[in-house]
């Protein structure tokens, strides 16, 4: 049984994560804007999973993932995209290339990394970040 005061630490703990994971999407948003994309949704959720931004960059149809972190204690955001969320992630895109019948579309997945640190925020897009595991 958790006591009161674990479950109080946890919730707050909970709801720092989610703080830091709405900024850094936030931020790698307007970054992409800069950068020329078109933001067609954020945080497209399905049966499946979710995608934290779905962009055009030309004629490409873009599914972001964007990994935040407040200190680089456990290494660079991006290492978290591993080979499980590569695979999760591509069956959620192809559900939504497939709701939307954009089947025929050009796709890709980039990775926006965000490290929020008292010395400034920095950001590093990866395009072309891995391909789609069907």
């Amino acid at each position: 049984m958790i006591s009161q005061t674990n479950f109080r630490e946890k919730s707050i703990l909970d709801r720092g994560k989610k703080h830091t994971g709405k900024k850094g999407e936030d931020i790698a948003a307007r970054y992409l804007k800069e950068n020329g994309y078109r933001i067609i949704e954020c945080n497209y959720r399905c049966p499946l999973g979710e995608i934290d931004i779905i962009a055009k960059d030309k004629n490409t149809i873009v599914f972001v993932e964007v990994k935040c972190r407040r200190s680089e204690k456990f290494g660079a955001p991006q290492l978290s995209v591993g080979k499980n969320k590569q695979k999760k992630l591509s069956k959620v895109c192809l559900y939504y290339l497939k709701d939307k019948r954009l089947l025929d579309q050009n796709a890709r997945f980039d990775v926006v990394a965000v490290k929020i640190l008292l010395s400034g925020t920095y950001i590093k897009l990866i395009k072309n970040a891995f391909e789609f595991y069907l």
